[in-house]
């Protein structure tokens, strides 16, 4: 894949930086706090098996105060198009643009790992991350995302 994206984007007070040992705790405190976990989404899970495949990785911000973790992005690339999954950014830190940082950083990788296309998925009731992809040049495309239950779930 891309680099090992061991070195870090370093700027505005955060580190951006793949995800250690260590940090699953609190980037899964995160994402429920970002309001981004589901019942049948485990995030501990989600974490162990994006860092379990060599085509995705997790990247997060890190405050150069205290160490803690304050963003994170999850991105994969599958062969096709890249994906990016679970950004969120503590809400004391949405007044920095890390949002858009973090952003940057999972395309800059996934583009090194030549994917052509980034895609997400947001919910359609959540007009303020709509908002916040089309500030950052994002763009809606009309699909039908359709799905299938593979290990029991809902």
């Amino acid at each position: 894949m891309p680099g090992s994206g061991k070195g870090g984007d370093d700027a505005g007070g955060f580190a951006i930086r793949p995800i250690r040992d260590g940090d699953e705790e609190a980037v899964a405190a995160l994402w429920r706090d970002c309001g981004l976990v589901r019942p049948w989404n485990d995030p501990l899970r989600d974490i162990e098996s994006a860092r379990a495949n060599a085509s995705s990785d997790i990247f997060v911000a890190v405050s150069g105060e205290d160490g803690g973790v304050a963003g994170s992005v999850m991105a994969g690339y599958e062969g096709h198009r890249g994906w990016v999954y679970y950004v969120a950014v503590a809400l004391q830190h949405r007044c920095c643009s890390l949002g858009e940082r973090l952003m940057r950083h999972a395309e800059a990788w996934l583009a090194r790992a030549g994917a052509p296309k980034v895609m997400l998925m947001i919910r359609e009731e959540n007009e303020a991350v709509r908002r916040f992809y089309e500030a950052i040049g994002y763009e809606v495309e009309e699909r039908t995302v359709m799905s299938r239950w593979t290990d029991g779930n809902p």
